[in-house]
């Protein structure tokens, strides 16, 4: 098996304006992935996701903003240590690419940058296997809340 991306692609019945809030803006992400996120939507911006409550041993996971472009294209490198700039080969990049789509969007996700951290072969199984199965957990609640916020709108 290939380490190398995640990738996922699905229909969301929402215009990507309404999409692109949901992947981008953290009082949006935070309903379907992440328990809190505090960031800036600009590029460039640092800031964190945290999942679970820190003191009853939650984690927080660095973030860093690196495309901004309304209603095409989110994307953001995380999972860098503490202190650290995110670059290539310290952390993983997610993009979310959008296409309007008859009545919605097509989302296209992807996920980068595992065998660029260089990890021996077990943790790098490891780490691609749990973030497979963490996407697989979270993106499916993306597109019923996208819906939800299009119905309000």
């Amino acid at each position: 098996m290939e380490y190398g991306s995640i990738e996922r692609e699905n229909y969301v019945n929402a215009p990507p304006d309404v999409v692109f809030q949901t992947v981008s803006d953290p009082k949006h992400i935070k309903e379907w992935w992440p328990d809190s996120a505090l960031y800036e939507v600009a590029e460039g911006a640092n800031g964190e996701i945290r999942f679970g409550d820190l003191d009853s041993g939650g984690i927080a996971v660095q973030l860093t903003i690196v495309d901004v472009s309304p209603p095409n294209r989110f994307a953001f490198r995380w999972t860098h240590p503490v202190g650290e700039d995110a670059s290539p080969g310290n952390s993983m990049l997610v993009t979310f690419e959008l296409r309007p789509s008859g009545e919605g969007t097509l989302l296209r996700f992807t996920e980068t940058g595992f065998r660029e951290m260089g990890w021996e072969a077990a943790v790098l199984e490891e780490q691609y296997r749990e973030h497979v199965q963490g996407w697989d957990y979270f993106l499916p609640k993306l597109g019923p809340y996208a819906e939800s916020l299009a119905q309000k709108a």
